[in-house]
């Protein structure tokens, strides 16, 4: 049975158990176990349960192009790690074909209900591997994501501000869709991994199978530095930092730290939807998410309630400065019935 089919019968069996959905909503996401999945996964299952709407969820695609289907009206919701509106809004990237000023109409279409931290960037590899750290890539092959999308470029410029190697010249890259992540890390095609991490991430769980792993913090030096400092400047990029005894991780994981701190740029985003979705619906959406942050969306895997669903402050957020994305009104009005303060640069 295919990904996107469980994922729409998921929310078809969650209709059982609430009031009949007033609406059929589409809805596009990552990998059904990675923190996008889930969080659109969980939304249908609010939405249902609070009788708003049907959420069809087709799971396991590329977050490029659902970004794209949300902006033309083609699909209702999707999840949006916020450097894509960005690059969109400007025709650049993955965007590029759009042009500058078909991108930035159609960034202008999008709004975002609620945000959560998509992912935390960074190395890992198999401890068979003798990858030492950051400072053992040149020549190697790295499996960095899938062939289009954000994962990919945040990859290629972690890689960049923390090695100084460029893909193709100081390292090989190797792309492959989510859908066979682990078994491109199984199977020997890559030296290291740059890859979007949860804490405890799927991904490493599911690759132990084949051996010991390392994942690898950033040096504390750069993380201060100034070219990170440029990187976090990006829309949708966070410094994160966390203590490696929270991860999460157990047997067959090791965490290499200076300090026991583990350091990364976090990539931050939210569920999105167009600018002319119904004020009611946008509410009410937002209302059941909001009502089902513990009960719902914290529930569904163990690293779900570090991953910042239900946070409004914009410093981790990231909903001003270069990032183009606002709150959809209808959304405005939830988070503020809840007594919650979003920032006036953020509506």
């Amino acid at each position: 049975m295919s990904r996107q089919l469980l994922a729409v019968l998921a929310a078809a069996t969650c209709l059982g158990s609430g009031a009949m959905a007033q609406s059929l909503l589409t809805a596009e996401t990552a990998a059904p176990n990675t923190t996008p999945g889930i969080s659109i996964i969980s939304l249908s299952e609010a939405a249902a349960k609070a009788g708003v709407a049907d959420i069809q969820v087709t799971s396991g695609q590329t977050l490029t192009n659902s970004v794209q289907n949300v902006a033309e009206g083609k699909t209702d919701i999707a999840a949006a790690p916020f450097i894509l509106p960005f690059l969109m809004s400007r025709g650049v990237g993955p965007y590029a074909g759009l042009g500058a000023e078909a991108g930035a109409d159609l960034a202008g279409n999008l709004a975002v209900l609620y945000t959560y931290r998509v992912s935390v960037q960074g190395l890992m590899a198999y401890d068979s591997s003798n990858i030492s750290g950051w400072d053992g890539l040149e020549g190697k092959t790295i499996y960095n994501g899938p062939p289009r999308g954000a994962a990919l470029t945040n990859a290629r410029l972690l890689a960049k501000t923390v090695s100084g190697l460029e893909e193709g010249t100081g390292y090989t890259g190797v792309q492959v869709n989510w859908g066979q992540a682990v078994k491109t890390m199984q199977d020997g095609s890559a030296d290291a991994f740059i890859l979007p991490q949860a804490f405890p991430d799927p991904r490493v769980a599911a690759a132990l199978a084949s051996g010991n792993m390392t994942l690898f913090s950033m040096p504390k030096d750069v993380f201060d530095g100034e070219a990170f400092q440029k990187v976090t400047g990006l829309p949708g990029t966070v410094a994160f930092s966390m203590a490696v005894a929270d991860m999460g991780y157990g047997d067959g994981v090791t965490i290499m730290s200076e300090d026991d701190t583990y350091r990364g740029p976090a990539t931050v985003g939210g569920d999105i939807v167009n600018v002319d979705m119904d004020f009611d619906m946008a509410k009410a959406l937002t209302a059941a998410f909001i009502e089902n942050i513990e009960p719902i969306y914290h529930a569904k895997a163990s690293f779900m309630p570090v991953t910042w669903h239900g946070e409004v402050d914009p410093e981790v957020t990231d909903m001003c400065g270069a990032n183009p994305m606002k709150y959809h009104p209808g959304a405005v009005a939830a988070w503020e019935e809840a007594g919650y303060t979003l920032p006036d640069c953020a509506k």
